[in-house]
């Protein structure tokens, strides 16, 4: 049975690259690195792992018929979303153009991968 989530993985043009993001984003210690793997440990002990994928298709947000979907996305909790928001775009993310909510924000990262900044848990 299982017991537990361990990781959850990404695909991405560089995993060094996109991982050193992650690191800036959040504070959090790289744990692996290689041209093909890196990863970093959230504090609930979960890895954030990034493999690296020849002729990666980062996904399209808002989704859309016949785009490259995304498959998931990190909800990230902030105390202050307009401060959270600002740090993402110091470290190379993008604000997605649509957004739904807010208490929330969707961001890009590097690669592409939507992530949500939320003071809601």
């Amino acid at each position: 049975m299982i017991q537990s989530i361990i990781g959850i993985a990404f695909d991405c043009p560089n995993a060094n690259e996109l991982a050193d993001f992650y690191v800036k984003l959040s504070g959090w210690k790289k744990e692996i690195s290689s041209d093909a793997w890196a990863a970093l440990h959230t504090p609930e002990g979960i890895l954030l792992v990034f493999q690296t994928v020849e002729n990666y298709e980062p996904p399209v947000w808002p989704w859309e018929d016949g785009k490259q979907q995304q498959m998931a996305h990190i909800d990230f909790y902030v105390d202050n979303l307009e401060e959270a928001v600002e740090k993402a775009l110091e470290c190379g993310a993008r604000k997605a153009d649509v957004q739904y909510y807010d208490t929330s924000t969707v961001m890009l990262d590097p690669a592409g991968h939507p992530f949500c900044l939320s003071t809601v848990r």
